[in-house]
């Protein structure tokens, strides 16, 4: 038996996955690392952090499973989008990574609307946010200018890590394309978004595909992650394509619901001209020659995980999630916006800030953690109307991450999105689609949805209780209420809290 390795890239830990050549996992291993959050807004991380986590999941992963390592032939990645990564000439990292859910470049995302304005939704389909990161080398460019003059090339975090392993520099499309520097249609560095902010075009690395072999292990990481050097390196996408690959998101009809670190509502998409008015993005599919469109909520699971490290901190999950099964639908009257971070769709504001709303002292902990559940679910729904508003079908969503591991939850979104709602028999998240993108590079399988056919089966399905849908599609009304009653009140908190 033959088998790949999917590194996972996360926000707030590493994953890797073994997998055989018939998509069973073998062994997985999970390296945590820290992030870094020295002002309100700023997220950052030690791009070195990912590197030894890395190579010290993989050690512990090959000499968990037992495999014979010349039998492990491909490995390929998936990570967090929009980081950036700045290299010197001698590829050394000037800074720490500036994170997709830092929120410092508002300021960055206005001067692009003024110098682009509609030009830069045709070139890159996606409008300025602060999530992005053009607005973060902006930033650079404006308080640390000597950083940015020292900088060779930049790179996303999962290519940084490529790059340690491999000592190649190069960015597949899936991820480039939430750079807001890529020209998305024609799959090339945009030279008018580059000459407008005079952004030397040497700064941006080569463009591959996700499925492209770009090199092999070097010696000595090889060495140390017990693996051969001969071990095959492929690509890898964003994780959000990554995602849409473990879970079979290779054609049209087919829709997603990741809940991880954020929330995230993708539909396949063939037409490179379809236009959301910018209200959701379009990024470059892992699938060569693919698109995909997606609403994305920042704290999704990381509103549940701040939850319970503030309020239950000595309390499993799986006892929370049991408990806020007791509270009744709506919570008890409660509701709660998960905006810890600001927020990316609809409303695109960094400002604003989550709440909870009708609280009274009847309300238990029980209440709370249904109300953070629903909230999550309620704000990616958000996203689905969108796409339901401009004519597509959504009736079946695959369910995958944090929200697909309790029944709670994955009733919650069959009920919300008033769809049929599936979880996989193997779901492993992006993790799986890099395992699969090395599988189909390796030439097991003739293509990624001949991979995806064989590796990806059905679970637990979850149908819309029509009592249920009724009784959410009043909370939701609500919920989209809070927004715009609260949005003057949050920011001039934030104003306030930024002035101290």
């Amino acid at each position: 038996m033959k088998y790949a390795i999917g590194v996972d890239l996360g926000t707030s830990s590493v994953k890797v996955l073994l997998v055989d050549q018939n998509g069973r996992v073998v062994s997985s291993v999970s390296k945590p690392y820290p992030l870094i959050q020295p002002r309100p807004g700023y997220s950052e991380q030690d791009p070195e952090e990912w590197v030894e986590k890395t190579v010290q999941a993989l050690k512990e992963l090959v000499e968990e499973s037992k495999v014979p390592r010349d039998d492990i032939e491909g490995l390929s990645f998936s990570g967090q989008m929009h980081g950036l990564v700045l290299l010197d000439e001698n590829y050394r990292v000037i800074r720490n990574a500036i994170l997709w859910n830092d929120t410092r470049t508002t300021e960055q995302c206005k001067q692009i609307e003024r110098e682009l304005g509609g030009k830069l939704l045709e070139i890159t389909k996606n409008p300025a946010l602060e999530g992005f990161t053009l607005p973060k080398i902006l930033w650079v460019k404006k308080y640390e200018p000597e950083n940015l003059k020292k900088a060779r090339v930049f790179l996303l975090p999962k290519d940084y890590l490529r790059f340690r392993l491999t000592g190649t520099i190069g960015m597949d499309y899936s991820d480039a394309a939430g750079t807001l520097l890529l020209d998305i249609v024609n799959k090339s560095w945009s030279t008018d978004i580059l000459r407008a902010f005079d952004i030397p075009s040497g700064i941006c690395p080569p463009l591959v595909e996700t499925e492209d072999e770009v090199g092999r292990l070097i010696p000595e990481i090889a060495e140390k992650c017990g693996l051969s050097p001969d071990v095959k390196v492929f690509a890898g996408g964003a994780d959000n394509a990554c995602g849409a690959i473990g879970a079979g998101i290779l054609e049209e009809g087919k829709a997603l619901c990741s809940i991880g670190t954020s929330g995230v509502f993708l539909s396949y998409e063939k037409d490179k001209n379809k236009n959301f008015g910018g209200k959701v993005h379009l990024f470059n599919h892992g699938q060569k020659d693919s698109y995909y469109t997606m609403g994305v909520t920042l704290a999704a699971g990381y509103s549940l995980s701040w939850f319970k490290d503030t309020f239950a901190n000595c309390q499993p999950f799986t006892d929370l999630l049991e408990e806020a099964a007791l509270s009744p639908i709506g919570a008890n009257g409660l509701i709660f916006t998960p905006f810890l971070v600001g927020e990316r769709t609809p409303y695109a504001d960094a400002k604003i800030r989550g709440t909870f709303t009708g609280i009274d002292s009847s309300h238990t902990k029980r209440d709370f953690a249904r109300a953070v559940i629903e909230g999550i679910v309620f704000s990616i729904h958000e996203s689905v109307e969108i796409f339901r508003n401009y004519g597509k079908k959504i009736d079946t969503v695959i369910s995958i991450g944090g929200g697909a591991k309790s029944d709670l939850w994955l009733q919650i979104q069959a009920d919300v999105f008033n769809a049929t709602v599936i979880k996989l028999q193997n779901e492993q998240g992006p993790g799986m689609g890099a395992a699969m993108i090395a599988a189909s590079g390796l030439g097991w399988y003739p293509s990624l949805k001949d991979c995806t056919e064989a590796f990806i089966q059905p679970g637990q399905t979850f149908e819309p209780i029509p009592e249920n849908v009724s009784r959410y599609q009043a909370f939701y009304q609500v919920y989209k209420d809070v927004y715009p009653h609260t949005v003057a009140i949050n920011h001039q908190l934030f104003d306030l809290r930024k002035t101290n």
